[in-house]
């Protein structure tokens, strides 16, 4: 069983993950994780997030225990793991690492841009997560706060609204919905919510792990 999930930043999808993830006792991959490790790679080389050979080098070297930084989650890294997420070399050289993580026996949920339309298409389960982007800005706006970085939202919604620009025009796996995935908008829903509409998707197919 692999559960795959898209959407946009700030949508709830990682949340959402995680929960299934532990629901159904299958291991979890936040590859948004992996763009990141790659651009914090570069910027404690001093390298420029625009060197794409660096980033592919830097993308085939990742270890995986680098992926539990505490600088990965600040809101920098977003932004910075955006740029490099566009570049053909890292999406490739990351395109393994993830296809290998999914084809644990037990199976696997992975959350991130591409999951059910290039590094899994024939996921079992594809959900595409999505919400407004100004709600979307609101929780990211609450966690930087929850973490002491003072953001104005102002400048999380411009962030979030970028972010949106480059993943849905880059020619390298844009984001966008897969012809069999089921949308859940989460604008109105809370956490609890959005759990059950997607084990509702999954228990549906019949083939709910567990």
């Amino acid at each position: 069983m692999v559960i795959a999930i898209d959407g946009p930043a700030a949508s709830g999808k990682g949340t959402l993950a995680k929960r299934l993830a532990a629901h159904y006792r299958l291991p979890h991959l936040d590859t948004g994780l992996l763009y990141r490790a790659v651009a914090l790679t570069l910027l404690d080389a001093g390298r420029d997030l625009a060197d794409e050979a660096a980033a592919a080098a830097a993308a085939r070297d990742l270890a995986p225990a680098f992926l539990t930084d505490p600088r990965l989650r600040g809101s920098a890294m977003g932004e910075a793991a955006s740029i490099v997420s566009a570049q053909n070399q890292v999406r490739g050289a990351l395109l393994d690492w993830q296809r290998r993580f999914a084809g644990a026996p037990s199976g696997a949920v992975l959350d991130g841009r591409d999951i059910g339309t290039v590094v899994c298409p024939d996921a079992a389960v594809k959900l595409f997560v999505t919400a407004s982007a100004e709600e979307r800005a609101r929780r990211r706006h609450r966690e930087l706060d929850g973490r002491g970085e003072a953001v104005p939202y102002e400048a999380v919604l411009s962030d979030i609204l970028r972010r949106d620009a480059r993943d849905a025009d880059r020619s390298a796996a844009p984001l966008r919905v897969a012809e069999d995935a089921v949308v859940i908008d989460t604008t109105a829903l809370d956490a609890d919510a959005a759990f059950k509409a997607a084990t509702n998707v999954v228990d549906g197919r019949g083939g709910a792990p567990g």
